[in-house]
């Protein structure tokens, strides 16, 4: 008899990262991942190259370096920091330790498509709340949440929309929910939000004893490659998730990387102002062929297309593509008739725009 999987798997649909540009039909442009226009802190690359010194060595399990770098510019308490392989292995892992066969995972309607995948993978359904006007509706998910709810998930911003919720709502949604829910807040963009009446959740972790609040080197930092990613949260969550990810998993190399990078605050401003013009020029562009973002707060638009015979987004994904101009179909994000638009360099978003205009127009 063959080995067979654990019933359930077969509900995940792999996920499909960002393409590159194969060639041909142009400059090759590649916004499609959400990577960050100007690359790492030249601090950071110099002290990832450093670490490579001392590569046949283990690294430091536990990561003191960098979660106290960590702790240090945000006015956190170090020993609530975890770190991870990227964000996405402490999402996974949270998932997995408070959800299993016949529990609950709930999230938004329109959101990052991984999180189907951390609730399939360990046995539970998924409850998807429908939002309004592209951002999560808080009255929803309370009313989507039952007996069987042990996770919910909010990406705040919002990948693919780029919309958020206000602290208030934030706050609103978490006195909604039991106390047996672990709720996760999702705040991968968060250095992209100047908004006064925005928090990534550092707030509410240091208020409750059952959320989390996941971030990212993978964005403003630039640092995709090495896969470094940290979690905030109660002690006790702590505890229970640092028993489960995997010993050693964040190399030396990324750790003494993502000290650089977490200090080098001139670099981070430089990413910041960079995308927060080109959010400026796209929404005045896109209003100029008729078309909406669907919010601004990220290193990306979401651009919605007129729902006709040749002019919906799937028609201009093609279009790009056989331009070598690599955008993000939304259609497994939940947006059928959206394209992600990752802010590139300007010579970037300067041809994009143009071949979306063009396409627009014929």
């Amino acid at each position: 008899m063959p080995v067979t999987p654990r019933p359930g798997l077969d509900r995940i649909h792999p996920y499909i990262p960002g393409q590159s540009p194969t060639g041909g039909g142009g400059p090759g442009v590649k916004l499609s991942a959400n990577e960050s226009a100007l690359g790492p802190s030249p601090k950071a690359l110099e002290a990832y190259q450093g670490a490579a010194d001392v590569i046949e060595r283990y690294p430091d399990s536990n990561a003191v370096a960098v979660r106290t770098a960590i702790a240090g510019r945000y006015g956190l308490k170090a020993e609530q920091i975890l770190m991870g392989i990227g964000s996405d292995e402490l999402l996974g892992v949270l998932v997995r330790a408070y959800a299993g066969a016949g529990d609950e995972v709930l999230y938004p309607s329109a959101t990052f498509s991984m999180y189907r995948i951390y609730a399939h993978s360990c046995g539970a359904d998924i409850v998807q709340a429908p939002d309004i006007n592209y951002t999560a509706d808080v009255d929803a998910l309370l009313g989507a949440m039952t007996d069987r709810t042990k996770v919910v998930i909010v990406a705040n911003p919002n990948n693919p929309t780029g919309t958020y919720l206000s602290i208030s709502e934030i706050e609103r949604l978490r006195a909604g929910l039991r106390e047996d829910i672990l709720m996760i807040i999702d705040a991968a963009y968060a250095e992209y939000v100047t908004k006064p009446d925005y928090d990534p959740g550092v707030a509410l972790v240091e208020a409750t004893d059952n959320t989390a609040m996941t971030r990212t080197f993978s964005k403003v930092h630039g640092l995709a490659s090495i896969r470094l990613g940290w979690c905030y949260t109660h002690p006790d969550i702590v505890s229970v998730i640092g028993k489960i990810r995997s010993p050693f998993n964040v190399s030396s190399t990324g750790q003494a990387a993502g000290v650089a990078a977490i200090e080098d605050t001139d670099h981070v401003d430089k990413v910041v102002a960079h995308t927060a013009k080109w959010q400026g020029i796209a929404t005045q562009r896109l209003a100029g062929m008729g078309l909406d973002a669907t919010g601004t707060e990220g290193n990306f638009v979401c651009v919605g297309f007129p729902d006709e015979d040749g002019k919906r987004a799937k028609d201009c994904d093609a279009f790009l593509r056989e331009r070598n101009i690599m955008t993000r179909y939304m259609a497994m994000f939940g947006l059928p008739n959206h394209l992600r638009i990752t802010i590139g360099l300007d010579d970037e978003m300067e041809i994009c725009f143009d071949r979306v205009e063009a396409f627009m127009k014929k």
